[in-house]
């Protein structure tokens, strides 16, 4: 099938998707749960070439360290991969909520209802397990999905999708075509052109490749280019909390856009020295004159600088972050309350790890990636964030032209 009906095929399922019952839904989660556990050991077998084939690729320079990285499936992920798809057939259906009904007059009513986005693009680097959570996600909020993954990653991705279109298409009920694969690099071009089939791009990759997409097309793209975190340790910052979110935020996965970059530390915080030894113990290196404050390391690399106040902190944060997610250490209310109240990104944290800017572990089930946009959807994207909504009026026959002349008024009276 050539690439064109690829799309057409997929914009057509999308409108069959928005009338799927819960059950419906729920069975095809359900199915391809199982169906994941079944070919595990096919998946990983996959992998494992990946693996190999990517290695070659880092020791020639054609592939960083950081994506390599995330190529990796071993047994937590894929029981995280299986976990995330059950999650969902718990939580609610987010199609056909009512989040508005408002009486404009007497025998007209307006509902605002949540209905699916459409054909969601998502291309992304590494990663395999993305195709799971992506294709979980697509199927509880009733959208169609193209996926196209990096080359690095192309035998995992195979098997991990013929493994859930497989269970798919032993519902009859699951419209086929609902998910796509497509593979070669010059697809990813023809996908940036789709406006009239495409209602959405989702990036998950480095910072060339979102940039890349968001210069080359017109359909509306929902991600982030950088996770530039910041942790700030206030001056009443307890040394061993600080200590152990400041490893974990770091070493926990390196290579993850919520893993912290910078540290700023209080000019009057006591155990600055003990903090810092403690880090280089944890084998992280500590930069104090970074060539730029805007870098991401996506290593055990981690830059830091003393400043005056939390003045400062939040100031340095607003210019040189990304909108990811920044953490404050500190044992004042009113000093982390200032700064979750000013620090301008999508996640604001007290007293916790970066790492936890996750839609598994906000209770999503899963994420499609984390948005920095400031329209739509921000922060870890799950099933809310692939949704959109309509408005459906219902009347008897009435008409603008008799409010226009006051012969009738509206009662915007809520229901």
């Amino acid at each position: 099938m050539d690439f064109l009906d690829i799309i057409k095929n997929a914009k057509k399922a999308s409108l069959k998707l928005a009338n799927l019952s819960s059950e419906t839904k729920n069975l095809a989660l359900e199915a391809v749960a199982d169906s994941i556990e079944k070919n595990r050991q096919k998946i990983m077998e996959a992998n494992a070439q990946d693996l190999v084939n990517g290695q070659k690729l880092v020791d020639t320079g054609e592939l960083s360290q950081a994506v390599f990285n995330r190529l990796k499936l071993d047994e937590n992920k894929m029981n995280a991969m299986i976990a995330g798809v059950k999650d969902l057939i718990k939580l609610d259906d987010p199609i056909n909520k009512c989040l508005l009904a408002r009486q404009l007059d007497k025998g007209m009513n307006l509902y605002k209802m949540s209905c699916p986005i459409g054909v969601l693009g998502i291309i992304f680097e590494a990663r395999p397990d993305v195709i799971t959570q992506v294709s979980a996600l697509a199927i509880k909020s009733s959208n169609a999905v193209i996926l196209k993954g990096g080359k690095e990653a192309i035998n995992t991705n195979r098997v991990i999708f013929e493994t859930i279109e497989e269970a798919l298409n032993n519902l009859n009920e699951y419209p086929k075509y609902s998910i796509n694969q497509v593979f070669s690099h010059e697809d990813v071009a023809k996908m940036l052109d789709m406006s009239d089939y495409i209602d959405l791009i989702i990036p998950r990759g480095g910072n060339s490749l979102v940039k890349f997409i968001k210069e080359n097309t017109k359909i509306p793209v929902l991600g982030h280019a950088d996770g530039i975190c910041h942790i700030f340790i206030d001056e009443t910052a307890n040394l061993k909390m600080a200590t152990e979110i400041v490893i974990d935020s770091k070493t926990q996965y390196p290579s993850a856009c919520n893993a912290v970059e910078t540290l700023l530390i209080h000019k009057n915080f006591k155990y600055s020295n003990e903090l810092i030894e403690s880090l280089k113990n944890a084998g992280i290196k500590m930069i104090d004159a970074p060539e730029s404050w805007a870098f991401e390391y996506s290593d055990k690399i981690l830059a830091y600088k003393s400043v005056e106040n939390l003045d400062e902190a939040i100031e340095h944060i607003n210019k040189y972050g990304s909108g990811h997610t920044d953490a404050i250490i500190s044992s004042d209310i009113e000093n982390a309350g200032e700064f979750l109240d000013n620090v301008d990104s999508a996640g604001v944290y007290h007293n916790v790890s970066t790492r936890f800017s996750d839609g598994y572990r906000y209770g999503f089930g899963a994420e499609v990636g984390i948005s920095t946009n400031k329209t739509h959807a921000r922060g870890p994207v799950g099933l809310d964030g692939l949704t959109i909504y309509k408005y459906k009026l219902y009347g008897r026959g009435q008409i603008v032209k008799d409010y226009a002349d006051g012969k009738k008024h509206f009662t915007h009276k809520e229901l």
